[in-house]
């Protein structure tokens, strides 16, 4: 089969297209031909090993040679200990705990991992939902106990978790101001968001506003701006960032929770089947849907990665696998 390797941390450079054995089937695991398969910023961050959290399972070089853990395809094959998928069902999932390997043809996951995706959901919208809808979820509903009426901002809006965060906010029946690059605030705005903020061009730490409850989903502000807009009881929630901050986070925001009655915290995602389950029924419904931006073939999966790196994505980056002319 055909898979997306490298063997160093580096940069896009590094990744190279190349032919290996499916992997082999283990009794718990399905086979799954992969169909499409989603960038998130986690395989932009194991690819360059920064922070250096991302080399906590490989201290020099990477221990997974093939990235991608969000995935969407058919189950070929099934383990024998299998009992809730059969060969031929379309599923899709994040296969971040159970072993990644999503830039490839096939794949194999823990049958835990993975949803049945509905007929109304093609491949490449299924792969754009498990690890960034479920972040923003988790962030709102979970942690920041996202209530109707609330003013919420979401920094980083215009990317794969936050655009889905947009939308499930909303859906809470919040008051939702977003802050991103220019070029995504109309997106932003075609979403929902009640206030669209250029990043560039107003500090949005200065503006006099307060929230009820931020999600911060790019950690490019430190936790001392953010408690000065956050409102008294009010929440903070950290999703993603650079290690500084992260480490800021975790010292400051502890102290912040006990002298102001502020929450401030840091999300522990869990990749977690009913949350994939219940985002399907939202998806049916049509109240959020996944906003993909751009689509890229396996062969350039490198430049898909190099993008969402770069941070120009407005929503999701997605990986089309084809499978024409594959050998076994």
């Amino acid at each position: 089969m055909k898979a997306i390797m490298y063997n160093k941390y580096g940069t896009s450079e590094v990744l190279k297209l190349k032919e290996v054995e499916k992997p082999t089937l283990k009794d718990n695991e399905v086979l799954i031909k992969v169909h499409a398969v989603s960038v998130n910023s986690w395989d932009w961050e194991l690819l360059r090993g920064k922070p250096f959290l991302a080399r906590l399972e490989g201290l020099l070089k990477p221990k997974y040679k093939i990235l991608g853990a969000d995935i969407a395809g058919q189950v070929e094959a099934i383990g024998k200990d299998v009992k809730h998928l059969l060969p031929g069902d379309e599923v899709f999932g994040d296969i971040s705990w159970c072993g990644w390997g999503g830039f490839a043809e096939y794949v194999c996951a823990h049958e835990n991992a993975l949803s049945l995706k509905p007929a109304s959901m093609t491949y490449e919208e299924a792969a754009s939902i498990p690890q960034a809808a479920v972040l923003a979820l988790q962030g709102l509903r979970d942690n920041g106990k996202i209530k109707e009426g609330q003013k919420v901002l979401i920094n980083g809006a215009g990317g794969g978790v936050g655009t889905f965060a947009l939308q499930i906010a909303k859906l809470y029946g919040a008051n939702v101001t977003c802050v991103d690059r220019a070029e995504k605030l109309n997106m932003l705005s075609s979403l929902g968001a009640d206030h669209v903020i250029d990043y560039a061009q107003e500090d949005f730490t200065q503006k006099g506003q307060s929230y009820e409850l931020i999600l911060d989903i790019v950690g490019n502000r430190s936790i001392f701006d953010f408690n000065r807009i956050l409102n008294p009881k009010g929440t903070y929630i950290m999703v993603g960032g650079p290690l500084h901050r992260i480490l800021q986070c975790l010292i400051m925001g502890p102290l912040y929770s006990k002298t102001s009655g502020k929450k401030m915290t840091i999300l522990v995602y869990k990749p977690n089947r009913n949350d994939q389950n219940y985002l399907k029924q939202l998806f049916i419904a049509g109240t959020v849907v996944p906003v993909i931006d751009k689509q890229y073939p396996l062969s350039k999966a490198a430049d898909a990665v190099q993008y969402l790196g770069e941070g120009h994505a407005k929503g999701k980056v997605v990986i089309r696998v084809e499978h024409e002319n594959v050998q076994s």
